[in-house]
């Protein structure tokens, strides 16, 4: 089930967060994002077990909302949650009149790609050493009017 994180979640999403080689967020990050409201953090949970989950910023005065960090635990990963969480982060921008969402990945990093591809984004360009260790991360964006 998909549901908005609390702050009991943290060291959950915390621990998920190390899945990523670099440019984690921290507990600090998740609290201050928790309390203050300009984004959402959806977590798929199966039972008492957080699985994934999915962080959206919103900037005021912008109306594209910006994917974070999308993240499913690697042993359950091919199983669909990520698609569910995407699908869960599209649905909160539309509820916050968000015309589009944009997200970053690394271009080696196929599976993501080929999810978002299959999913209506469209590559916009890619960004030189945009990760904390320096790699380049390929920005993609899908227009939520017109899906």
């Amino acid at each position: 089930m998909i549901r908005h994180a609390v702050p009991a979640d943290v060291p959950a999403l915390v621990a998920l967060e190390a899945v990523f080689p670099t440019d984690r967020m921290s507990a600090r990050n998740f609290q201050d994002l928790l309390r203050r409201g300009r984004g959402t953090v959806l977590v798929y949970e199966e039972g008492s077990a957080l699985l994934g989950d999915a962080v959206v910023h919103y900037r005021r005065n912008s109306s594209t909302a910006r994917i974070y960090s999308l993240v499913v635990e690697p042993a359950q990963r091919g199983r669909g949650i990520a698609r569910q969480l995407l699908a869960a982060a599209e649905t909160e921008a539309r509820a916050r009149n968000c015309l589009a969402l944009r997200l970053e990945v690394r271009p080696d990093n196929t599976h993501a790609l080929r999810l978002y591809r299959d999913l209506g984004y469209r590559e916009e360009r890619r960004l030189e050493q945009f990760y904390e260790d320096g790699s380049p991360a390929v920005r993609l964006s899908k227009n939520l009017r017109h899906h």
